[in-house]
């Protein structure tokens, strides 16, 4: 008996070692496998999200059983963000890798530098706040290969914004399909999930614009946008001010469309046509009543200026759009990149959005 037990103790002991060898092969395997699925989320002082945000995706992305990476891009943090994701780096940097900016670029341009360091077939980007689910990847994921689809964007069925965002969002939405004629039902959601040919095409690109959800649209072919969950800020603050927001909105109408221009060409004609009317009745009024009035005329000099000042202001964001494309210059500098495979030390390189 004593012998049967020893024996079936070996066997066990055995037993365990080769499932614990054939665990680290299958590990192996798949973090030296390219991952089909790339996940870009651009951070900027989000240190209150970062433990609860990475605990949340790694689960579910885990839960998969399909080869992944996470790519966070420190958009120049001045809290504990880049220590944090230091933090997280070595405790997965199976799967992990983190891209530092020198500094402050804002969201779209650090999503436009994770683009060009993705590996995997499908690229999903996502915000670190939060508000919209980690869990509901798979779902974009599972309609994408399901339907066919090469994009997939979320839109926020139910939002919990304060009234000035929500209604500001709305506004910038209508704005922007009247410009360019793209059609999606919320640009400002960044829970989505495209097919590798688009990204490749959107940092190609020499567009100066970094309206990535617009210009990622331009590329699709077949794009489809699906109700996705929307919740509460919990931790940490909106990084979007009214600056901003007005920002975003021209950026749009200039990058996109020549509409911003025609309207002012149209208004021009309008006000020269009026002008010329104008004149005819002062003289007609000079000559025929002697009437002599200044006020009217001050008004009416004070309108032209105004016209005239918005439309340098709009000239030269066109123009200014066209110098720095033809200087080349650079849209981000990143200062470190940490992954598995080498820890690289770019603090003098430049890397420009081609």
């Amino acid at each position: 008996m004593k012998r049967k037990l020893e024996m079936a103790e070996k066997v066990t002991k055995k037993t365990q070692k080769n499932n614990e060898k054939m665990q680290k092969n299958l590990k192996k395997s798949v973090i030296d496998k390219d991952p089909e699925i790339s996940i870009v989320i651009p951070m900027f002082n989000e240190q209150e999200n970062i433990n609860n945000l990475c605990t949340r995706l790694l689960k579910t992305m885990d839960a998969t059983k399909r080869a992944y990476e996470v790519i966070f891009v420190d958009d120049g943090s001045s809290d504990r963000t880049p220590t944090m994701l230091r933090e997280w780096y070595r405790k997965r940097s199976d799967i992990i890798r983190v891209i530092t900016f020198n500094g402050n670029y804002g969201q779209y341009v650090a999503i436009l530098a994770g683009f060009e360091h993705v590996r995997g077939e499908t690229i999903v980007t996502l915000d670190a706040d939060l508000q919209n689910l980690p869990e509901e990847i798979p779902l974009l994921l599972t309609k994408m290969e399901k339907e066919g689809y090469d994009l997939v964007g979320g839109y926020r069925a139910k939002r919990h914004d304060n009234f000035f965002r929500t209604y500001a969002s709305k506004i910038v939405n209508a704005i922007r399909y009247r410009a360019t004629g793209i059609k999606m039902v919320d640009h400002g959601c960044m829970l989505r999930a495209y097919k590798r040919h688009i990204i490749d095409e959107v940092v190609k690109t020499r567009e100066t614009s970094t309206f990535i959800t617009a210009l990622a649209q331009k590329f699709a072919w077949n794009p489809i946008d699906i109700p996705v969950s929307h919740e509460e800020r919990n931790a940490g603050s909106s990084k979007y001010s009214l600056y901003k927001l007005i920002r975003i909105t021209f950026d749009l109408l200039t990058g996109f469309s020549l509409l911003p221009l025609q309207i002012f060409t149209m208004f021009g004609m309008a006000i020269s046509s009026a002008s010329l009317i104008y004149f005819f009745v002062e003289v007609f009024k000079k000559v025929v009543t002697h009437h002599h009035g200044y006020g009217l005329h001050f008004a009416f000099v004070f309108l032209l200026l105004s016209v005239i000042i918005l439309g340098i202001g709009l000239l030269g964001e066109y123009l200014g759009r066209a110098y720095f494309a033809v200087c080349e210059h650079p849209s981000f500098v990143i200062r470190d990149i940490l992954e598995k495979s080498e820890k690289k030390n770019a603090k003098n390189t430049n890397n420009k959005k081609k």
